[in-house]
């Protein structure tokens, strides 16, 4: 007896490429691995034998391997139509089976993972038929009735770890081995292959040219199903640029953010895309799809937060390829929050292994790619991009943003008519709950929020050409726009959520406090000054610096954790905004994965305490927050990550009936002295700069 192996089933339908799948599989993991390969076609006793040969299967081959015993099965004869010789197969680190029946429910407690593998039935008969010509042709259909009831029975597909599209193109195999790592199952035994891609080598590529940005991003992922864009779209705001205040700290730091973009999509060979929901992870690349079960942040932390890639010298973005995406609010269940379910993703993400960075402080572009035989093609590609959006300015109405009031919105038909969650004077009575909870002691501060929606046709609305008039609207330092299958996201977050450097710097910068802009310029700066001095403003902010000097001290060396700016004004295109810097360094060897998850969900968009708050926050507000208030960001091959709070953030979600539904989350933080028509008056300062470029209104305005 050796140690008992990972079993792996391919299952599926007859001429679904199993075989052939199962042999390539082996090969390919016999690089690292013992494998141990069986047939369940040399096991069914005949054209009627479905069921009594997965009977056999399970008794005399399954159930021995999985205690770690060589498995003596009886052969079946085609040929004379009876049972044949005895065979005996041994077990390995690592046993395949693949045959129809190869996962039924009597083999599944025994087996560490399911492949289902799919194809269109003509290609099915066609290849089953080719394979083994007349002699299966007569039996056809006889066979196919068995698989039928079977099925009927027992729904393998639907327990299936991983499914794959087989196309017999030779790409299945190498996609499935990219998403067997990710299984909880089966990462020990691979840890090869998970070491492997530790050691990727990174091409960083340096053009002297600054290329029209919008101009690029839909040269190069214009067709793109999944693609991100994390814009600096504020770009004008770096050190040195016109109209840049150079002595003023807090416009400095503003503009540190604002000097890189980044822009990939999930296409080539080590492209990615997952989904999460309650408890779910969903991981897709090429032919093949695999289900995950388990904490979002407990999968984030076996695929980042090593050092995969090292930097080249030279480069000096943060970004060096990996995940991108978003997080939803209701990941809270994963960090002492309750249970909810949102109608969109608690988290989506792409991996991508090549990227465009623009660098709008030195006026370049990086290419990057991870070393892949594709990669050259699209280093070509993507220098032709991006010299063919560097020939001249972008169009006017991809230009710097105009100033507030400007006339800078979409051109629609119809304007959305927005609904609110909550009505002015039910989200007002919610305020004074809340103080309620505060009197009681159970809190001290509670971000209350609300959601404006609307369903519109999905044809009146171009995700992409809204997105462009909110950033021309709104330009913001961690702008970013998003488009992962049915879900889009235009956003104009000016708040950095947290900021893990690569070597081990932690970095939040909190929001709280906010004033509109005025056109008049005597009207904007008594504005800026009213926020300054503001007692009640600066309390919100103090309260929420205290929340994430404590989040982040959980993972930071001690004595870290500093504040390096209090209360500083930042001024934006139409607000002004009260900003504060907590700094601190990650522990050496600490998790990054449950340090990003030791500070979600923000503590600006939570209140203080912050477990206690969200469970007032549960009571209080009327659904699921969904993206609004999680983080858009990265997390980065060499262990980085800057991800942004989703605020000024409209979703966009595209339903199969031809409509879409937009959803726009607005709110802001109560204390003791909040006045509820003060509240309310600031979130419809914070709607209107989304509202205002889509010609819609707040509602019951």
């Amino acid at each position: 007896m050796i140690p008992a192996p990972v079993i792996i089933a391919v299952d599926g339908r007859s001429g679904a490429g199993k075989t052939t799948l199962a042999v390539e599989l082996a090969a390919r993991l016999r690089a690292h691995h013992k494998v141990s390969l069986f047939h369940l076609e040399d096991i069914y006793p005949g054209w009627d034998g479905l069921a009594a040969g997965v009977e056999r299967y399970v008794s005399t081959v399954l159930a021995p391997l999985s205690r770690g015993e060589a498995a003596t099965w009886t052969s079946w004869d085609w040929g004379n139509h009876y049972d044949g010789e005895s065979r005996v197969t041994l077990p390995a680190e690592i046993v395949i089976v693949e045959g129809v029946g190869a996962a039924a429910e009597a083999a599944r407690p025994m087996l560490g993972a399911v492949i289902w593998a799919e194809s269109p039935d003509d290609v099915r008969r066609t290849r089953a038929l080719g394979r083994d010509g007349e002699t299966y042709e007569p039996y056809w259909d006889q066979w196919a009735a068995q698989e039928e009831e079977w099925l009927g029975r027992d729904d393998v597909p639907a327990h299936a770890d991983l499914r794959v599209q087989n196309l017999a193109d030779g790409s299945a195999p190498a996609d499935l081995l990219k998403l067997l790592p990710c299984l909880p199952a089966l990462a020990p035994v691979l840890a090869p292959e998970l070491s492997a891609r530790r050691g990727l080598r990174l091409h960083a590529e340096r053009l002297d040219a600054l290329p029209d940005a919008p101009a690029l991003f839909q040269s190069l992922y214009g067709r793109s199903a999944n693609a991100v864009w994390l814009d600096s779209s504020n770009a004008d705001a770096v050190p040195g640029s016109a109209g840049e205040d150079s002595a003023d700290p807090a416009a400095r730091t503003a503009a540190e953010r604002s000097r890189f973009s980044i822009m990939a999509d999930d296409a080539g060979t080590f492209g990615q895309f997952v989904t999460h929901r309650s408890g779910v992870s969903l991981i897709s690349t090429g032919s093949s799809a695999a289900r995950v079960p388990g904490p979002f942040f407990r999968w984030l932390d076996t695929v980042w937060g090593r050092r995969a890639v090292r930097t080249p010298d030279g480069y000096p973005c943060d970004f060096t390829l990996g995940w991108l995406g978003c997080l939803g609010y209701e990941l809270k269940r994963e960090t002492g929050g309750s249970d909810l379910s949102a109608p969109t993703p608690d988290a989506a993400l792409i991996f991508a292994g090549r990227a465009v960075v623009l660098d709008h402080a030195e006026g370049a572009a990086w290419l990057l790619a991870l070393d892949a035989s594709d990669a050259g093609e699209w280093l070509a590609q993507a220098r032709a991009a991006v010299e063919a959006a560097s020939g001249g300015a972008g169009p006017p109405s991809d230009g710097p943003a105009a100033q507030a009031g400007g006339s800078t919105g979409v051109a629609l038909s119809t304007a959305p008519a927005f609904r609110s969650r909550d009505t002015g004077a039910r989200y007002r009575e919610k305020i004074t709950a809340a103080q309620h909870q505060i009197a009681q002691g159970n809190t001290y501060e509670v971000c209350l929020t609300t959601t404006l929606e609307a369903r519109v046709q999905a044809a009146s609305l171009d995700a992409w050409t809204t997105y462009l008039a909110l950033r021309r609207r709104n330009p913001a330092p961690f702008a970013s726009y998003l488009r992962l299958g049915n879900l889009a996201v235009a956003s104009t977050s000016p708040e950095r959520f947290l900021r893990i450097a690569s070597d081990g710097g932690m970095r939040a910068e909190p929001i709280k406090g906010t004033r509109r802009r005025a056109a008049d310029p005597q009207e904007d700066s008594r504005l800026r000054a009213d926020l300054a001095t503001s007692l009640k403003d600066r309390a919100e902010n103090i309260m929420i610096v205290d929340l994430l000097r404590n989040d982040l001290s959980h993972f930071a060396e001690p004595g870290s954790v500093t504040v390096s700016r209090l209360c500083a004004i930042e001024s934006y295109a139409t607000v002004h905004q009260m900003v504060s810097t907590i700094d601190a360094r990650l522990l050496p060897g600490a998790p990054r994965a449950e340090a990003v998850a030791a500070c979600f969900p923000a503590g600006s968009m939570t209140g203080a305490p912050k477990i206690s708050t969200m469970a007032i926050l549960d009571h209080l507000e009327a659904g699921p927050r969904g993206l609004y208030s999680g983080a858009i960001g990265y997390f980065s091959l060499n262990a980085a990550a800057d991800l942004a709070v989703a605020i000024r953030t409209l979703v966009i979600s595209t339903a199969g009936d031809g409509t879409a539904e937009l959803s726009l989350g607005v709110g802001g933080a109560i204390t003791s002295d909040s006045v509820p028509d003060d509240e309310y008056d600031e979130i419809r300062t914070k709607a209107y700069g989304v509202l205002s470029t889509l010609g819609a209104a707040f509602p019951g305005d």
